[in-house]
């Protein structure tokens, strides 16, 4: 039961965190969409894959999926924010192909986490 606990509330922490990084962004972004910011890949994304490093290693069991959470926030911020479009499904295609090195970093931050632990 402690693990499914665990995983809600990794879950719940990265929802929330996603969410407010991706609004903030869309806040700044003109058009509301953070793949368009003009920083994106300067600046908004290399931020993202820090908070998925973060929470990878805060919550090891299953990081990789922290990191898919959290890039794939951007569609429903965008949703929201901009509204459904016919481009919001290349949306989600875009956002799942950015998810891959976020899932990766995350993982791998988790990896180490449970090895610097002792935990393999």
């Amino acid at each position: 039961m402690r693990t499914t606990g665990n995983l809600l509330a990794a879950a719940a922490v990265t929802l929330k965190v996603g969410v407010v990084f991706w609004v903030l962004v869309a806040w700044r972004t003109p058009g509301g969409e953070p793949w368009d910011a003009p920083a994106f890949w300067t600046v908004v994304y290399p931020i993202a894959l820090a908070i998925a490093a973060v929470l990878g290693a805060c919550f090891p069991r299953k990081a990789w999926l922290w990191g898919l959470l959290l890039i794939v926030l951007q569609v429903p911020v965008v949703a929201v924010v901009s509204g459904v479009g016919p481009l919001l499904l290349a949306g989600l295609v875009y956002a799942l192909v950015l998810a891959l090195p976020a899932m990766a970093i995350a993982a791998a931050a988790g990896a180490m986490r449970r090895r610097l632990h002792g935990r393999v």
